[in-house]
């Protein structure tokens, strides 16, 4: 079945940087769009950045725009969201997602498996 784990999360300072990676197994990883978003407490989850399934085409929230960088290894069934420039702001647990064939970005349904999801807390 399709499992996608995420790992890299943890406590950093604001301004500092992590690397969150996710872990694809089950499905053909190559064929799919791939996501991350995240979600704060009392918040609802939202949009993050995705990429294209040869990642040639990537999408960034605003809010992340310039900060973080998505990207994917085919070789090794994997995602990855590199963080720089951290805020407070930014603490969350972020989750990984597969995008359904045909569909666009950034909306939460268009996912159709998700990672358990790993913690960024970013403190001032």
């Amino acid at each position: 079945q399709v499992q996608l784990v995420e790992s890299g999360g943890g406590l950093v300072q604001a301004g500092g940087s992590l690397r969150l990676s996710c872990a694809a197994s089950g499905f053909t990883f190559g064929s799919y769009a791939m996501g991350w978003f995240r979600q704060a407490p009392g918040k609802e989850r939202e949009f993050v950045a995705d990429i294209s399934w040869s990642g040639a085409n990537t999408y960034y929230s605003d809010s992340v725009k310039g900060r973080f960088t998505i990207s994917r290894d085919n070789a090794k069934n994997t995602v990855y969201l590199q963080m720089n420039s951290l805020k407070p702001e930014d603490t969350a647990v972020y989750y990984c997602a597969r995008r359904r064939f045909s569909q666009s970005a950034v909306v939460v349904a268009h996912y159709d498996s998700w990672g358990q999801g790993t913690q960024v807390t970013v403190s001032s």
